[in-house]
């Protein structure tokens, strides 16, 4: 009995545990975790109150991962992630992370082609600093930066710091070019 999306539906009980109604079986966070990377979608739902419990439980179980030594996020990413939820660009954070991800999903070639001057979002407004910060987070993704990955939002950088910028973004699609001849080979 899954949703009509074919989410499959796990239900919390109040005694907390998990109930895959797909199954008709009590599940773990692992075996949950285990749907996920096998490319399902899951949805977890209070039994009494029907909240939608599912980025808590998403959350759960990255931390647990995290705590085990699985080491996803770089340090970087984590602390900026903390800032942003005290900061006036808490709103664009999901959004940024959603289209980042995706992009990894479809692959690093196809991340390069996306940002190129010929993609029709180029003359989105803040178009060239989103850019600037999905290169930044993929570099921060992949383990290759240290120090704070957030790119200044157009008209922040202080004067004297736009050659700066430039470098690392030329090291930045250098480091991606490298990746992806690294992939081409495996």
């Amino acid at each position: 009995m899954a949703t009509s999306s074919g989410t499959l539906l796990i239900k919390r009980y109040a005694s907390r545990r998990l109930y895959n109604t797909e199954t008709s079986d009590y599940v773990t966070l692992e075996d949950i975790a285990r749907f996920i990377r096998d490319g399902r979608e899951v949805k977890i739902v209070d039994l009494k109150s029907g909240d939608d419990l599912t980025r808590q439980y998403l959350l759960q179980i990255i931390a647990e991962h995290e705590a085990k030594g699985e080491s996803v996020l770089p340090i970087e990413v984590l602390t900026d992630l903390v800032r942003s939820y005290t900061t006036a660009a808490q709103s664009v954070v999901p959004d940024f992370l959603a289209m980042s991800f995706e992009m990894l999903k479809q692959g690093q070639s196809k991340m390069v082609e996306n940002m190129t001057a010929m993609n029709p979002m180029a003359s989105m407004p803040g178009f060239e600093a989103m850019r600037a910060q999905q290169e930044a987070f993929m570099k921060a993704m992949t383990g290759g930066m240290s120090g704070n990955w957030s790119a200044p939002a157009a008209g922040e950088m202080p004067d004297g710091d736009e050659d700066s910028a430039a470098d690392e973004l030329a090291e930045i699609k250098k480091q991606l070019a490298d990746l992806q001849s690294k992939l081409s080979k495996m």
